[in-house]
């Protein structure tokens, strides 16, 4: 019996906490534990995370938890306010509930953010990661490019491009994809500068790896980490830039229930129907304080130079 006792499995909990991984299965998958139990730890970070995980779910279900359809226009009971005629946040100026519409507006808002979040940093990482490795003149050449664009304000810059392309949510995504990447192509060219002079890479270099495997399979991985910290932290911007587009009607269009496009539709009544413009930017404020404070604490976790402290 004492044999047994010895050579116990052990739990799932030792197992992702060992000291001493007997395999690289298991070293990663504990450093993405001990990863999040730092984040745990953090209780803003966590109160982020909820916030966009109860807007995913609303998202999700928007059909089902929606009280009335978002489009359905009634105008007897327009400019209902907030409780009256079974209307929990009010009604508009046409007369449609505010909160279906709000809810709905939760799906293209993760649309953009979800495509966003995928576009923005793999165009920098791209455009970063050349720069750093190549160096010479092609370094020179993308850097440049990278400074033009950062010379802009990102929604006068945004606001070029849609009224090139043409009003519409996929030309406004686009054209807050082509101003958001350079940040990225920044941090991922520092942190190839700093990579790319390593021992490691001298010796893959010398098993006759070529440019593009040392960079795909070698330092893409080690930029992923700062890559992951800025798109959270620029995902509240991004919401505002879109938010800005839709207020000026560049982006999604009527009667598409998108947040912004709602607070430029109430701005008229603002004084004596507040309701109206309030309860989408206080939409707009929730999301983007929840993207902040998850951002904060993931730097807080992936952060090599703060977890070397």
């Amino acid at each position: 019996m004492s044999d047994i006792s010895d050579h116990k499995k052990p739990s799932l909990r030792e197992w992702l906490t060992s000291d001493a991984p007997t395999s690289r299965r298991q070293a990663k998958f504990s450093a993405y534990y001990r990863s999040w139990l730092a984040l745990r730890s953090n209780p803003m970070a966590m109160f982020g995370l909820l916030i966009l995980l109860f807007l995913l779910a609303i998202a999700a279900f928007a059909p089902i938890i929606s009280p009335h359809d978002p489009f359905a226009q009634d105008l007897a009971l327009r400019l209902s306010a907030p409780g009256e005629n079974n209307y929990i946040l009010g009604s508009d100026s046409l007369g449609r509930d505010i909160l279906s519409r709000l809810i709905y507006g939760s799906r293209i808002t993760l649309y953009i953010v979800a495509l966003v979040a995928l576009m923005a940093p793999i165009v920098g990482l791209f455009v970063g990661t050349a720069a750093g490795y190549l160096g010479g003149w092609v370094d020179v050449v993308l850097m440049r490019i990278t400074d033009i664009f950062l010379a802009f304000p990102r929604l006068v810059l945004a606001l070029a491009f849609v009224s090139a392309l043409g009003a519409g949510i996929e030309n406004a995504v686009l054209a807050i994809v082509l101003t958001a990447w350079p940040p990225y192509a920044r941090i991922a060219r520092a942190e190839t500068l700093t990579i790319r002079n390593a021992d490691y890479i001298h010796a893959i270099k010398l098993q006759g790896a070529g440019a593009l495997r040392v960079i795909t399979k070698h330092i893409w991985p080690l930029c992923i980490s700062s890559l992951v910290i800025r798109v959270t932290l620029d995902m509240a911007g991004i919401i505002l830039t879109a938010a800005g587009l839709g207020f000026l009607g560049l982006g999604a269009q009527p009667p598409s229930p998108e947040w912004g496009a709602m607070i430029s539709a109430g701005r008229q009544f603002i004084l004596d129907h507040w309701w109206v413009a309030t309860m989408p930017g206080l939409a707009i404020f929730t999301v983007s304080l929840a993207f902040n404070l998850l951002g904060d604490g993931l730097r807080d976790v992936l952060d090599p130079k703060k977890s070397g402290k």
